[in-house]
């Protein structure tokens, strides 16, 4: 099997770490070779934080360059936008809804852009776009959107349900695996 490519992109206290480690464990479990790659922005100040995930046969490098992604899984539109030309030709966009205002925003320098997803569209990109925040708070708590989103990106993955269940089993704490479980089954079902 080719190696294959995923790119997590959003902003810092997301949970993005949590989701490339929940897919790590998923990936390997299914006897892949799987590179995890955390690739920190300013995450602490709310910057943009990326994680590759790569697996395959055998994976050399951890690194994922320009046009190379598969998939760019989103927590925040300008991000999956930042990001996209990191994106193959006939790559997946999985992107939440929401909006993070970044310091240009926040100190009047610049407008958050407007019609994301159509301009991304516009540029080839396949994108699926849901609001996972409003997801995740139906859940239980507005800090799921990290698996909101996993719940997603397992509609293109031909990876049996039980094998998603027992990955969260393992990497998700047992106080909010009920909450977890809830909030993977809205994103897949959305």
């Amino acid at each position: 099997m080719e190696t294959k490519n995923i790119m997590i992109v959003g902003v810092g206290g997301q949970g993005s770490l949590l989701a490339s480690k929940l897919l790590g464990h998923l990936l390997m479990e299914q006897g892949y070779d799987v590179k995890v790659s955390e690739v920190h922005g300013m995450s602490q100040r709310g910057g943009s934080v990326v994680t590759y995930v790569r697996y395959g046969d055998k994976v050399h490098s951890p690194v994922i360059d320009k046009g190379e992604a598969d998939f760019i899984v989103s927590f925040e539109l300008l991000e999956a936008a930042r990001w996209l030309e990191y994106l193959k030709p006939e790559g997946q966009i999985v992107t939440s809804t929401q909006q993070i205002d970044p310091m240009p925003v926040i100190t009047g320098a610049a407008q958050y852009p407007e019609d994301l997803v159509a301009k991304m569209k516009a540029a080839g990109a396949k994108v699926d776009a849901l609001d996972c925040l409003a997801l995740a708070e139906e859940a239980g708590s507005s800090k799921a959107v990290n698996i909101v989103l996993m719940g997603r990106l397992s509609h293109y993955f031909d990876l049996p349900e039980e094998a998603w269940q027992a990955s969260l089993e393992a990497m998700v704490p047992p106080k909010f695996l009920e909450l977890n479980k809830k909030a993977f089954q809205l994103g897949k079902n959305a």
